[in-house]
């Protein structure tokens, strides 16, 4: 059960990120389309910031990972040393 979680959180946050970079590149083109040129800004930072935040997202999946993963090797070290 613990990992379907995990997996379909991964699945929303690709999804999430995806939309966050579409939505950032598409409000960028209208926004050169009506001549400001802050929308560069959107188009290069709308991906930048879905690749960053779905970085930490991942990152934060991995450190629980590796801990529930060090807990377990601990326990199994300590169950033999008995």
């Amino acid at each position: 059960m613990r990992q379907f979680v995990i997996k379909s959180f991964e699945t929303i946050v690709w999804i999430v990120g995806g939309l966050i970079a579409l939505v950032g590149v598409i409000m960028g083109f209208a926004a050169l389309i009506q001549g400001q040129f802050q929308g560069l800004l959107l188009i290069i930072g709308g991906p930048l910031y879905a690749i960053l935040l779905m970085g930490m997202v991942f990152i934060a999946i991995a450190i629980a990972d590796n801990t529930k993963r060090t807990a377990e090797a601990i326990e199994k070290l300590a169950a033999r040393g008995q």
